[in-house]
């Protein structure tokens, strides 16, 4: 081994447990891992940054944008209308979504259509006296399985293209995913509809007609004058039993006590935390005359805002969101927004903190307080999704019609081999500004700017394992010491490998690693690289098992009251069948 190859290894070792510890956001380390190799001398200074430029990372960017479009037209509103059947059964409703759900994937961002259909979802679990999870799940893996039917699916699928035109075989072509990533998302999303959903853990009590969220952690203030001052801990909830509620802290002159005792008495102005249900705050401030420990509202705010335009929304925390790693003092919740923010549901954790203090993270459900408009902007400024019932857009029928039409025209450059990818999707950009689908100023809000430089970063470090001889080395201990020689072992084995990584880090830095690899093994071996590359797109799509493999699995962290080991019970299976599926149809298409 050279120095040089010790050094790209040190370099991705770090980096990967970086992405593991999750402490940074993925960009910051890709970033971080780019610089680390550029000192090295491992990345010359001058192409660094080549990768912001690369087709890939422009793709991915442009699609994000034109599926913007897309949703804020209302076409996709206006599709799940027509679509989804509002009286049938358990079988055909989850058949429907999930297969309108990884459709939609297959042609705009899977994030998008997965954060478009959980209210849908969401509503449907009530309809069907089902939890929410036992929905969402399903919801979740059927867009991340119909994003890897074509190039434009997922970033992953962008990654392997851009390698094997880099490696002087040609880009791949539009459907050139479809013979085997779409026969594993039909099978899959068969397989969940059949079975799948019912290895969901069931987190909470059958959703009625509104949503239930899980556990909240919530703040109440005891006035004097309440039923509560001078009762007991234990005597506070018995009086609320049938809530489901309990007492998890009590502060007091500037101090919290934690897991107060039963036989504590309460006192006026102490401020109890509790975690229970959404309807334990209509309870409590009934039967004892309790008030939230909110901010209130000055004069001026009072004018503004009657009473009747207050609302309450549950509103869950994107990855990638602006107040990650904030809070709602920080974020000036209140005095910038005009919001109160009444409880949070974190994974069924405590948070040990006051709750305006509490830094958030992804996954995350708010309920917050305030004017229809300002928990809009809050929602769209803060990268916040609203979850419950929520106003579809009325759409103008010829906007709507425009941005099908665009999305489908660039398709169709890409399809026919008139255009490369990444010009005819920039193109359609540039038709949507013109065509105001997407508002000019809305075009760069539009783009997950943390995913793009997470690529570009990337996509040099991946060279480095090339220009090193890293990638042939790894390539070929591999071969030797665990296929041993055999093509088909080594095919199972990127195709497995590449799983397990994107289910501990990001699908596209999993799929930017893994790439030079699969490409290494197919030259050590002399076989054709299609297969091994097709390998690296289904293993870098399919991430079942945790919910930090996937954007999609982490919005549902909240809203299905999951913790992080709930994912494997139906996950596992998953991918042992994607395993069993994919390997034969590899062979198969794409030959050795």
């Amino acid at each position: 081994m050279t120095e040089d190859q010790a050094l790209i290894f040190t370099i991705l070792g770090v980096t990967m447990a970086l992405f593991l510890w999750g402490r940074f956001r993925h960009d910051v380390v890709a970033l971080a891992a780019l610089l680390a190799s550029v000192v090295a001398g491992l990345v010359v200074p001058e192409t660094a940054f080549a990768g912001f430029g690369h087709p890939a990372v422009i793709t991915v960017a442009c699609i994000l944008v034109l599926s913007h479009g897309l949703q804020v037209t209302g076409a996709i509103d206006a599709v799940t209308r027509h679509l989804l059947p509002t009286d049938a059964g358990p079988l055909v409703s989850m058949a429907a979504l999930l297969g309108l759900g990884a459709f939609l994937s297959g042609f705009m961002n899977n994030v998008g259509a997965m954060a478009l259909l959980m209210p849908v979802a969401i509503q449907m679990a009530g309809r069907l006296s089902l939890r929410p999870g036992q929905i969402l799940m399903p919801l979740a893996f059927g867009t991340i399985l119909g994003g890897m039917s074509t190039l434009v699916g997922t970033p992953p699928n962008m990654i392997v293209s851009g390698f094997r035109e880099e490696a002087g075989l040609g880009a791949f072509a539009m459907f050139d995913f479809a013979p085997v990533g779409a026969s594993v998302a039909v099978i899959g999303v068969l397989a969940i509809v059949l079975v799948g959903w019912r290895l969901v853990p069931k987190r909470q009590a059958a959703a009625g007609d509104d949503f239930e969220t899980g556990s909240y952690m919530a703040e109440l203030r005891v006035p004097e004058g309440s039923k509560a001052v001078g009762l007991t801990i234990r005597g506070f909830e018995r009086e609320i039993d049938d809530s489901g509620a309990q007492i998890v802290a009590l502060l007091r002159g500037g101090s919290r006590m934690n897991a107060p005792h039963g036989a504590r008495r309460i006192r006026a102005e102490d401020v109890l935390v509790l975690e229970g249900e959404t309807d334990m705050l209509a309870k409590a401030v009934s039967v004892f005359d309790v008030s939230l420990d909110v901010a209130k509202p000055s004069a001026d705010d009072t004018d503004k805002t009657p009473d009747e335009e207050i609302v309450l929304r549950e509103l869950v925390v994107q990855p990638g969101a602006a107040l990650i790693d904030r809070s709602a003092v920080d974020l000036g919740m209140r005095t910038r927004f005009g919001l109160n923010l009444l409880a949070l549901s974190r994974e069924g954790r405590r948070p040990r903190r006051r709750l305006r203090a509490i830094t958030y993270r992804p996954g995350d459900l708010l309920l917050v307080q305030g004017p229809p408009e300002a928990v809009a902007q809050f929602a769209a400024d803060m990268g916040c999704l609203p979850l419950g019932p929520r106003d579809l857009r009325l759409p103008q029928p010829r906007e709507a019609a425009m941005a099908g039409a665009i999305m489908l025209g660039a398709i169709a450059l890409v399809t026919f081999g008139l255009l490369p990818a990444a010009v005819a999707f920039a193109l359609g950009v540039l038709a949507s500004m013109v065509l105001r689908t997407v508002p000019p100023r809305d075009v760069y809000t539009a783009i997950d700017w943390p995913v793009v430089v997470l690529l570009a970063a990337l996509i040099p470090v991946a060279g480095a394992m090339e220009s090193t001889g890293a990638a042939a080395l790894l390539a070929n201990f591999l071969i030797g010491s665990v296929a041993q020689g055999n093509a088909v072992m080594a095919l199972g084995l990127v195709l497995v490998v590449t799983m397990f990584l994107s289910d501990v880090m990001n699908n596209a830095a999993t799929a930017a690693v893994m790439c030079p690899i699969a490409l290494g093994i197919a030259g050590a071996l002399g076989v054709s690289p299609d297969s091994f590359l097709m390998a690296v797109a289904i293993g870098a799509s399919c991430a079942f098992l945790t919910p930090i493999g996937h954007q999609n699995n982490t919005l549902i962290l909240g809203p299905g009251g999951f913790g992080f080991s709930d994912y494997w019970r139906l996950g596992l299976p998953l991918e042992a069948l994607i395993v069993a599926l994919s390997l034969p149809l590899l062979l198969l298409i794409w030959p050795l």
